[in-house]
């Protein structure tokens, strides 16, 4: 019977488990890129409505809002259903409101639209569930890590790419307000396309689909008790809401940075659309390969056999987050912004990962619940800082108490630490 993969051959998909690694951050790199394909054009779109301060506010907390609910459900849902089946029904539903915000003729419905966009966001709990399925104890970090961070990428994509998409339709003729609107069906039909692709060519765990296993009476790791029995289970565990909080303020500033970035190179240093799209994608494309050295950071460190390396190491990178945030805030030049965003983007991406590599090892009977609930604790981050600024009414005051927030919220990785026991068991299985 097939087992967990032990090591990841990057350039091979002819088993189950790499088949599933590359589809599952390509699925993610869709959904991402839809997410925040509205971001860079909100310059235009807040022309277009005349939408004010507080509207713009309430735009940016709806888009990470709903994704909180989602991904409480979906962990859950993927110990029901399996990974295969929740990332088709997601990537479906998830591109009726990508679709429909193109349509949209007012405030409220862009508003409607924006907070159902939101949803595709939960993607990512699927993607780190599925890979955690595929992957054995040694690897699992990095596996986790490089499939996330290159469908994070997605969002720096979405940066760069949408002014550009948006321009080339103004060349071909077309007004400012049909351009944005058309550049924005292009994530949505990516996301149809994805959706029938996953369902083809990934099964949800190295030995098949868990309908079929459970037909046969084969035990299901990560969905032995399945649906809210997992979400209960991991509730009750109290470094699943530690690592909750260390999410939110790594996670959650990514994705705050994305939502707010190229309004603020735009309004702070007076860049054009598409440079301030291209200082904000840069943000993101960090994704490529810091998350991923974040898991393999973190495996590295675990190889020795002790377990609390991992959540050690989460300290650190959280901490370099703190700092390199409050270099942004206040950096008194465009290129000062863009290179302290580049150092505190690393730390993020790279705890991000990092916090993903400890997650399988949390309670292996209840793994979708475990990575449903910290990833939601990313959303209820971004929606904190949301409300922060909302609050303020000022971008860089609200950066400077986040990098403190952030910095303080280091100590939660700390007292995530493992008990002897489970530090042996670990040590055991990666051996």
């Amino acid at each position: 019977m097939a087992s967990k993969a032990t090591s990841i051959k990057l350039f091979s998909i002819s088993t189950p488990q790499m088949r599933a690694f590359h589809l599952t951050w390509m699925a993610f790199f869709v959904c991402f890129f839809a997410w925040f394909a509205c971001a860079p054009l909100m310059p235009v779109i807040k022309g277009e409505f005349g939408l004010t301060p507080g509207q713009i506010a309430n735009i940016n907390i709806a888009a990470v809002a709903v994704t909180i609910i989602v991904r409480l459900i979906v962990g859950p849902l993927c110990d029901h259903f399996g990974p295969r089946k929740a990332y088709t029904g997601l990537l479906l539903l998830g591109s009726i409101p990508v679709i429909g915000v193109a349509f949209a003729q007012s405030y409220e419905s862009f508003l409607f639209f924006r907070l159902a966009i939101g949803a595709a966001g939960a993607s990512f709990v699927i993607t780190q569930y599925h890979t955690s399925v595929m992957f054995a104890p040694n690897v699992v970090g990095t596996a986790n890590a490089a499939a996330a961070g290159w469908g994070n990428a997605g969002g720096g994509v979405a940066q760069a790419l949408m002014p550009l998409l948006m321009t080339a339709m103004v060349m071909l003729g077309v007004s400012e307000g049909f351009g944005w609107r058309a550049a924005l069906l292009v994530p949505g039909v990516l996301m149809i396309v994805m959706a029938f692709v996953y369902y083809r060519y990934t099964q949800d765990c190295p030995q098949g689909n868990f309908s079929d296993l459970r037909a046969a009476g084969i035990a299901i790791e990560g969905g032995k008790k399945g649906g809210w029995d997992s979400f209960k289970l991991a509730a009750a565990n109290y470094r699943v809401w530690l690592l909750f909080v260390t999410y939110g303020a790594c996670f959650g500033i990514e994705i705050f940075i994305h939502n707010i970035a190229a309004t603020y190179y735009v309004d702070h240093f007076k860049l054009t659309l598409a440079q301030a799209g291209m200082a904000a994608g840069s943000f993101g494309l960090l994704a490529l390969f810091a998350r991923a050295l974040g898991g393999w950071v973190s495996d590295k460190f675990a190889a020795t056999g002790n377990l609390n390396n991992r959540v050690t190491l989460l300290f650190v990178l959280m901490l370099g987050e703190g700092a390199g945030l409050l270099m942004f805030a206040h950096a008194g030049s465009a290129v000062l912004a863009v290179g302290a965003m580049l150092i505190f983007g690393l730390f993020t991406h790279m705890a991000c990962g990092a916090t993903y590599a400890v997650v399988p090892f949390v309670d292996k009977r209840a793994l979708g619940g475990v990575a449903g609930i910290i990833g939601a604790g990313g959303n209820v981050g971004a929606v904190a800082a949301g409300f922060l600024m909302k609050g303020l009414g000022d971008v860089q005051q609200t950066l400077s108490i986040l990098g403190v927030l952030v910095a303080i919220s280091a100590l939660c990785a700390l007292a995530a630490r493992f008990s002897a026991d489970t530090v042996k068991q670990s040590a055991i299985a990666t051996a």
